[in-house]
């Protein structure tokens, strides 16, 4: 349903829609982003198909999605959304923390993955920081994400494309030693003061990293260094 008057925010507004087959849920989270004053809620949706029509009429910057919906799931949403060339920030919103799921929804193209018992605060600030570029995924689901893509038997992985390897031989040894970093869960800070380099040189690098490689955001990264085995990560 889109809320009227809202499907066209204020300057400087972050739009947000939300799909859920739980009214309770949708509605109570509705009041709690609509309190933020740089948030607001332009619809929502009773599942991935409805979330797909709807965002047709009204885009927003950043579309929750349940990953359990009837008629169609938030993954299968998300993969549609992302082959049709959406503008919007897709976040899976979970009760469940199973590996796959957080894998999948990563693989899909969701720039964000939150359990659904995440305190209000950390999912604010989630749709803040994927609203501003990077990418969130909550802590467990990130520290099992490359474990569970470590235990992909080597057959069942998909073989490096040739668009792959170009990237890979594009990289300087220095965007090398920070994609390592980030696929180690690294923060910007935190690499800053690994590699001695000022924040705003970390922030070019990992520019030119997500260009080359053709990555949507940071966690899209953490995938490519896996999966073309530039980054051996340590067990966390």
């Amino acid at each position: 349903m889109v809320r009227a008057g809202d499907a066209a925010a204020e300057p400087g507004m972050i739009t947000v829609a939300l799909a859920d087959d739980e009214p309770l849920f949708t509605a109570g989270l509705t009041m709690v982003l609509d309190a933020q004053p740089d948030l607001r809620v332009i619809w929502q949706a009773i599942d991935g198909a409805d979330a797909i029509r709807q965002h047709d009429r009204a885009r927003p910057d950043i579309l929750l999605l349940d990953i359990q919906m009837p008629t169609l799931d938030g993954l299968a949403a998300t993969r549609r959304l992302i082959a049709a060339g959406t503008a919007s920030k897709i976040i899976i919103l979970t009760t469940f923390e199973s590996d796959e799921y957080v894998l999948s929804a990563v693989e899909a193209g969701a720039a964000g993955f939150l359990v659904k018992n995440i305190p209000p605060d950390q999912l604010i600030a989630a749709i803040r920081t994927v609203d501003s570029g990077d990418a969130v995924i909550s802590p467990g689901p990130t520290r099992r994400l490359f474990a569970t893509f470590r235990r992909r038997p080597a057959e069942s992985r998909t073989p490096l494309s040739s668009t792959d390897a170009r990237a890979v031989a594009e990289l300087t040894p220095r965007e090398r030693d920070i994609l390592v970093l980030i696929a180690d869960g690294r923060t910007n800070q935190e690499i800053c003061n690994e590699l001695w380099l000022s924040m705003p040189t970390i922030k070019t690098h990992i520019g030119n990293l997500i260009a080359k490689t053709g990555s949507r955001d940071r966690v899209q990264l953490v995938l490519f260094a896996l999966r073309t085995g530039i980054a051996a990560l340590k067990a966390r």
